[in-house]
């Protein structure tokens, strides 16, 4: 009997991290690839079904896989089973949190739900399994000590006369509309697999959470286009918080060991923050991304003026510091105002804000996370960039928040180097996307030699950099 410390909770997906205390490290399972598993495998479902197992050896039942791939509607107000395992291995109240096994002993799944209908909480024969896929798309997110959200595209969808998945309605907030899809579009693909019905776009779309980006290919007399589409959460931040942790709560609980006069010897691994399961590790992350990305070099002592010169089919000049930044391309200068509304200064036009996107770059890498001012980690995300600025990559992001204005911060998991950066003005606009490329040493600073960046019309441009100065104030 160990004990162990929250650390992320997904309510929708039925899933919660822990971490176990009490020794150096524990045995562990392999992780299989759930998307391998076919009906008819054989599968172990283990557990504590009705708390029998009061001797801590869990019980453990065989059977098959009898289904992938299964959608079960929401329960309550949160719960929601996608793209999950069923089984016809015994699963019984007390089974849920338990690990159904492959033949191999490899872990393919988290027992849940069962479907007990009107026979009573006792097993039917049909028990359906969290998939491991699903979790791990989710796990970065939960080591962050988030409250984790699924996704949605900001439409619903409906099955029309002919058996299609169409529109029924569309937010014009969302980046669905934003990028041109309209009410009774027909949808024929979402993340590479065909939509042949509601159940099925509803129980791929499950599997996300918010923020990834995700093809959909939609129909509209007779033409079909492609997007990729970056998904919102399916509550609202406030309304998810409200759910998980109560609408009053606003202090660390209280919780001891044996003797209420005792502190709690694990205290330290708690830190309580509204809207999260577990703060410390939310800064635990952040802290671990920043202290990998200083191996590259370390910015906070380059506190002076950055002069950055290049092209972009035209002379470009830029000049980023603490009081004002500023950019010339060809003739045309732009200068933000840091004393005025940073929102409605997105300059070059149609670009989205790259100028701000660039002031918060340096701000971030001569300030780091600490100093920036509010800056959490998310969770670990693919990042699309197009094929010349490097293409898809995952990354670890830490989002930074100055006023309405959120710089997401994009780290790459293979060895840390920034690659990106999104600037999100406005709920309403897209963001600007930035990326960094072709690094190269400049003395003890990895330094980028190209920034690309999209355009509003979808549009990558570059500025091919000859040069970065660290200048002194006033020169």
């Amino acid at each position: 009997l160990y004990d162990a410390v929250i650390v992320g909770i997904d309510p929708t997906g039925d899933v919660a991290l822990i971490k176990l205390l009490g020794k150096e490290s524990f045995p562990v399972a392999r992780v299989a690839n759930s998307d391998t598993v076919k009906p008819g495998d054989a599968c172990f479902a283990v557990g504590n079904p009705f708390l029998l197992a009061t001797d801590f050896q869990p019980s453990v039942s065989w059977g098959i896989v009898s289904g992938t791939h299964r959608y079960q509607y929401p329960a309550g107000t949160l719960l929601e089973y996608t793209d999950c395992i069923q089984t016809d291995a015994a699963i019984n109240p007390g089974n849920s949190g338990g690990a159904l096994f492959n033949e191999q002993g490899e872990l393919i799944g988290i027992n849940g739900r069962g479907s007990f209908e009107k026979r009573g909480r006792v097993n039917v024969g049909v028990g359906y399994a969290i998939s491991t896929n699903q979790i791990d798309l989710f796990f970065d997110f939960l080591l962050g000590g988030r409250i984790v959200d699924h996704a949605t595209i900001g439409a619903t969808v409906q099955t029309d006369d002919n058996g299609h998945v169409r529109i029924s309605n569309i937010l014009e907030t969302s980046e669905a509309f934003q990028q041109g899809m309209r009410y009774n579009d027909r949808v024929v693909s979402f993340a590479g697999r065909k939509i042949n019905s509601v159940n099925q776009f509803k129980n791929i779309l499950g599997i996300y959470p918010k923020g990834y980006r995700v093809p959909i290919v939609y129909e509209r007399d007779s033409e079909q286009k492609a997007l990729l589409l970056r998904l919102s959460g399916v509550h609202g931040v406030q309304e998810l918080t409200d759910l998980v942790q109560g609408a009053k709560t606003n202090q660390l609980p209280k919780f001891n060991k044996g003797d209420d006069s005792k502190e709690n010897p694990h205290a330290d691994l708690y830190a309580f923050r509204r809207g999260y399961a577990n703060f410390q590790f939310n800064l635990g992350m952040r802290r671990a991304t920043w202290t990998y990305f200083l191996e590259h070099g370390d910015f906070t002592k380059n506190r002076w003026k950055w002069r950055l010169k290049g092209r972009q089919n035209q002379p470009v000049e830029i000049a980023l510091s603490d009081k004002a930044s500023g950019m010339k391309i060809g003739n045309e200068a732009f200068v933000l105002d840091l004393k005025e509304d940073l929102a409605s200064q997105l300059f070059p036009r149609d670009s989205g804000g790259l100028l701000l996107a660039l002031h918060f770059w340096r701000k971030m890498l001569t300030l780091g996370p600490e100093k920036f001012g509010d800056v959490n980690y998310f969770g670990s995300l693919p990042v699309v960039r197009p094929p010349v600025a490097g293409g898809e990559e995952s990354a670890h992001v830490l989002v930074a928040s100055e006023g309405m204005i959120q710089a997401h911060f994009l780290f790459s998991k293979s060895d840390y180097r920034l690659i990106g950066m999104e600037l999100f003005s406005d709920v309403n606009r897209m963001p600007c996307e930035v990326y960094f490329s072709d690094y190269r040493r400049d003395k003890d600073l990895l330094v980028p030699s190209s920034i690309y960046w999209t355009d509003a019309q979808g549009k990558t441009q570059m500025i091919k950099l000859d040069s970065i100065e660290f200048l002194k104030e006033g020169k």
